[in-house]
């Protein structure tokens, strides 16, 4: 008995139990390190994969056989012959097939309709599936996802070449359809929708927001209109949606509870009282940049919408007694979008959180007009706040942003973007905040190094912080972030140019950092770039463009460590030919990339650098000379692999 350890009293159902209970990533890999028992249970209940290299796909299928959701997002090179040989293996590795629900292909421009028909056959408790921005799908591919009959959810948006007759195929195949996104699908039309909407009577949610100029009409909404079980509309810009179609949802849609009409510029105040009428359990109106107006028949109807959560009404024209009213009758607001409204004022504002002491989201992006009395107000009132946005807000100094920390502790994020105000001590008051996730103080020069020791010693949560042109703070600064912000993943620190070398041997020992800006930073060398390189190795997006004095060797570096990239920007920089055929060839995971000025690079080097990537890469952009310099053949490789091309 003395050979016998502890974890053998453990039964599997109770280590299943147990693992159940684990939630963050490092956990889990720590918990599969201790045993063969461990790993083994864990293998059992993984049900969530994200595939970050399509090579390994076989193998972790093979060990993870009970997963339900599989995201194949980050692989682009994913295509017919791949699922072919994926489903031929052996019936071990076919075990998961029964049991996926839900599918990530989202970009994955290689794979075709055969490959999504053998998909939508074997996967035969598939609820969920999303193509989007897979721009080359046509109705083939929308066919051969229709096998797919137990389907639920669908997001196509994007996929250009999806006209009535896909969506036909989709409407008559996938019956139990509940959750479509059809975003830019150009060539959908009214007849489309009608037939959908005939066909899919069970949908709860559908996005047909961008749809193209003449193709969508009023007439699509009388169809949307006889949808009993419609919870969520969304025509996010669609120019030909007015106020006689809304009129139809109006008198329709009896399940409603969210609508956006936002930048359909035919939609006026008399559209939204249509809706509203006929809705009083509406739970969000989204009419953000339509021509608005809140007249006085439109807040009379507001008087019902007793329940109402969210309303967005970005660019339109308002009064103090207009906002009087919605606080006056809409106490359950959570979350109020007034950015760029004309007629805001403090005692607007003041009158609005004072009734709706419940908001957790406000946004004053651009209500310039606005001072310190109204953040006096937000603090007195909204305790629940959660995020604030007041953006080029120039008049808020640090005497509104004591009030914010003194009283608002739950904020978890704030936009202070052009609030020239915006100094040191204001940041050592927010600094009594400590549940901050997302703080934006670009263009806020007032800020050094002082600044940054603030945030870095309160603000341990947080993970994203743009110091865009913050000219004022330097590489002390971000010694102070490196050791108080471990869990920064984005950072914008472009045209801080008092940053050195030094500052980014800060910056690469922040670990989990994958976006990086730090474009215009003259002191930079290849010296920085190394050691951002080595010790970022989650690095995804980074953007040097205007780094002119990083030379070669810190593009080898980048090549050699950065193999995570996805998208970079090189605009203006040094780098050879070599480096850049170093760059595009070595970064597997690389699909964006901006490569627009690179005075030291040839047309051959741009030519083999190219074919490098050729096969993975999504877009590019070039400076428009090399579009009759480069060879025809290379920019129809490109063209077929699903790469989009952008000349500059």
């Amino acid at each position: 008995m003395s050979g016998l350890s502890i974890l053998d009293v453990f039964t599997e159902d109770l280590l299943v139990r147990v693992r159940g209970e684990i939630g963050d990533e490092l956990d889990a890999k720590t918990w599969r390190l201790v045993c063969k028992e461990f790993l083994r249970v864990d293998s059992l209940t993984r049900s969530t994969l994200r595939v970050n290299r399509i090579e390994f796909l076989f193998q972790l299928l093979e060990k993870y056989p009970n997963v339900r959701t599989l995201d194949l997002s980050l692989c682009p090179r994913v295509n017919d012959g791949i699922i072919s040989s994926l489903l031929s293996r052996t019936r071990n590795s076919l075990s998961w097939t029964r049991s996926l629900k839900s599918l990530n292909l989202r970009r994955a421009t290689g794979l075709r309709y055969k490959g999504l028909e053998m998909l939508a056959i074997a996967c035969v408790c598939l609820e969920s599936v999303d193509v989007s921005y897979c721009c080359g799908f046509g109705d083939r591919e929308a066919a051969a996802l229709s096998h797919a009959g137990g389907l639920s959810e669908l997001k196509m948006d994007k996929c250009l070449n999806v006209t009535d007759v896909g969506l036909a195929k989709i409407a008559i195949g996938c019956l139990n359809l509940e959750r479509l996104s059809l975003k830019w699908c150009l060539e959908i039309s009214d007849l489309g929708i009608d037939l959908l909407c005939k066909k899919c009577q069970n949908l709860k949610s559908l996005d047909l927001s961008y749809l193209k100029f003449f193709q969508v009409t009023s007439d699509s909404l009388r169809s949307i209109a006889t949808l009993p079980y419609l919870e969520d509309l969304a025509l996010v810009g669609c120019p030909l949606v007015d106020d006689f179609g809304l009129q139809y949802v109006g008198n329709g849609c009896p399940s409603l509870q969210i609508i956006d009409v936002s930048r359909c510029e035919s939609v006026s105040s008399s559209g939204i009282i249509s809706v509203i009428k006929g809705h009083s359990g509406l739970l969000q109106l989204k009419a953000g940049y339509c021509f608005l107006e809140l007249s006085t028949t439109a807040l009379y109807n507001m008087k019902g919408l007793k329940n109402i959560e969210t309303i967005i009404i970005d660019g339109a024209k308002l009064s103090d007694s207009s906002l009087h009213f919605i606080s006056t009758n809409c106490k359950s607001l959570v979350e109020v979008g007034l950015s760029k409204c004309v007629g805001v004022t403090d005692m607007g504002i003041i009158q609005l959180v004072s009734g709706c002491v419940n908001l957790k989201i406000i946004n004053l992006t651009c209500c310039h007009s606005i001072t310190d009395a109204v953040i006096y107000a937000i603090a007195g009132s909204c305790h629940s706040l959660v995020c604030l946005k007041v953006e080029s807000c120039h008049i808020i100094t640090e005497k509104g942003l004591y009030q914010l920390g003194l009283f608002c502790l739950l904020l978890e994020e704030l936009d202070l973007t052009d609030c020239c105000s915006v100094n040191d001590k204001a940041l050592e008051y927010l600094s009594r905040c400590s549940e901050l996730s997302i703080l934006k103080l670009g263009l806020c020069t007032n800020i050094s190094d002082k600044g940054l020791f603030h945030i870095a010693s309160k603000f341990s949560k947080i993970r994203e912080l743009d110091l865009y042109r913050c000219v004022g703070i330097g590489d002390d600064g971000l010694a102070s972030l490196s050791t108080g912000c471990k869990k920064l993943k984005n950072l914008n620190l472009s045209y801080c140019d008092k940053i050195t070398d030094r500052g980014m041997g800060y910056i690469g020992s922040l670990k989990e950092l994958s976006n990086l800006e730090i474009r215009g930073l003259m002191n930079i060398t290849s010296a920085g770039l190394t050691a951002v390189a080595a010790g970022c190795k989650k690095l995804a997006d980074l953007d040097l463009k205007h780094c002119e004095k990083i030379d070669d060797l810190g593009f080898w570096a980048l090549a050699f460590y950065s193999q995570n990239l996805r998208q970079i920007n090189l605009g203006y920089c040094a780098l050879s030919n070599v480096a850049l055929c170093m760059v595009m060839g070595n970064l597997t995971r690389l699909q964006d990339a901006k490569l627009v000025h690179l005075n030291y690079c040839t047309r051959e080097g741009f030519e083999l650098a190219l074919w490098s990537c050729c096969g993975r890469m999504k877009k590019v952009k070039l400076i428009a000379a090399l579009r009759f310099m480069l060879s025809s053949e290379l920019l129809e490789a490109l063209h077929t692999t699903g790469c989009k091309i952008r000349w500059d």
